[in-house]
């Protein structure tokens, strides 16, 4: 019998049948049947690209470091922790999510109006010393998401080319890319959902 995964969200947001935010939640089936199938795509697929498993889960556990939510970063690490390989690499994702610490967004617009809004900001590089633990592809991986998070005005064709030769496939350029984007869609919605309960909560008080 095939084991269904629990819908992602509602497990990291603390989501129980039945609930507010579950009726909330299923106003917009499509929407969350998408996300969960997204979910499964990038974390629990029938084939693995370039990107394997160990790259995904350290990715999305480097993102939701860079944007300060533990549980959820807790979540894609500790798979990583069963095994001893795995603990020393948490162990240098941490140092490095740590130096990675930003506000954001940074970038510059082209000259007009909104050059305005144009702010600097760190260009962040892996250590060299964790760079020759982890090697250019992991490496190249965390810095490309650093990039997506604080910098995403600047994501450009010669971002994409330092994956690829860094050793990314094109395929695993896509994946990686959607990862970092799904993992920062779903805080974006589990914070969102937090919002709402918090303001529930008062309401029935």
């Amino acid at each position: 019998m095939t084991q269904v995964s629990p819908d992602i969200i509602d497990l990291l947001a603390g989501i129980t049948p039945g609930s507010n935010l579950d009726r909330v939640r299923a106003q917009r089936p499509e929407t969350r049947e998408q996300a969960q199938q997204t979910y499964l795509a990038l974390f629990q697929p029938k084939t693995v690209d370039d990107a394997s498993l160990v790259e995904r889960q350290a990715v999305a556990g480097f993102v939701a470091g860079l944007h300060r939510q533990a549980d959820i970063y807790e979540f894609y690490v500790n798979p990583l922790e069963e095994g001893a390989a795995g603990r020393w690499l948490v162990e240098i994702l941490k140092a490095e999510i740590g130096a990675g610490q930003a506000v954001g967004p940074y970038g510059s617009f082209p000259e007009g109006p909104l050059s305005a809004e144009s702010q600097a900001g760190p260009n962040y590089r892996v250590s060299d010393t964790h760079r020759e633990v982890l090697g250019e592809k992991l490496s190249a991986a965390f810095e490309h998401a650093h990039l997506l998070v604080f910098r995403p005005r600047e994501a450009s064709p010669q971002a994409l080319q330092a994956l690829l030769n860094a050793g990314w496939t094109t395929d695993g350029v896509v994946t990686l890319s959607q990862l970092v984007s799904f993992v920062a869609f779903q805080i974006r919605v589990i914070a969102g959902l937090s919002l709402l309960s918090a303001a529930s909560k008062r309401a029935a008080a």
